[in-house]
């Protein structure tokens, strides 16, 4: 009797872990949490070239409004265009459904700020899921670091109610722009060039500097 104690009390904990476990592959979103993020699509972009920045969102659920405002280092960073995703009837893989409305939209490069107010208006169902909230492209201006500071308020009803914050997670990021790499290819040809051409030099020289030969030696 005592052993088959013993193994109910083993049998317990594991059946509690294995319900837990099913739970949260039922519940991606309980699990996950409602998370805003900035993904750059290069983390070392070259100086000189583009790249381009994706604001997204995961696992909201009843989202009607949101107000977002990314910020960057103008020194390193120009930024040359934004577009929003609002409205996924007018825009597959956006966000908030319409009827919508953007309040506020906007990038200043002085600045270096992003900044973007959208919401639904009633009787807009509810968004929920993952969506693309904006991408934005830049060129890199400068060597040097870049933070991308994502700030985010999220709510849960249409234009005119009383609308509850939606919890969740903003995730920045950054990148590091660096100086384009020398192909291997081209520093070859380059040494070569430079060998041939001081190689040349010197023959010139030698030949220019030589002493040349008395009379009497050369009847010699």
């Amino acid at each position: 009797m005592k052993k088959r104690l013993v193994s109910t009390n083993k049998l317990i904990p594991l059946l509690t872990v294995l319900a837990l476990f099913t739970f949260i592959l039922l519940n991606p979103a309980s699990a996950q949490g409602t998370t805003v993020k900035v993904q750059p699509s290069e983390s070392a972009p070259l100086y000189g070239s583009t790249f381009t920045v994706d604001i997204t969102i995961s696992n909201v659920q009843n989202l009607y409004a949101l107000d977002l405002s990314l910020k960057w280092d103008p020194t390193v960073l120009k930024v040359l265009s934004a577009t929003s995703f609002i409205g996924v009837e007018s825009n597959p893989g956006g966000v908030l459904h319409e009827a919508v409305e953007i309040e506020e939209e906007g990038a200043s490069q002085a600045g270096g700020q992003y900044d973007l107010v959208a919401f639904s208006l009633g009787p807009a169902a509810a968004f929920s899921g993952n969506g693309k909230i904006a991408t934005l492209t830049f060129s890199v201006a400068k060597v040097g670091y870049s933070a991308f500071t994502l700030e985010t308020e999220l709510a849960d009803k249409p234009s005119g109610d009383t609308s509850n914050f939606i919890t969740h997670t903003d995730v920045s990021s950054s990148v590091n722009a660096v100086i384009p790499e020398f192909p291997t290819i081209f520093a070859f040809v380059l040494l070569l060039v430079l060998a041939a051409g001081t190689l040349l030099f010197s023959k010139r020289y030698t030949k220019k500097n030589a002493p040349s030969a008395s009379p009497a030696t050369a009847k010699l």
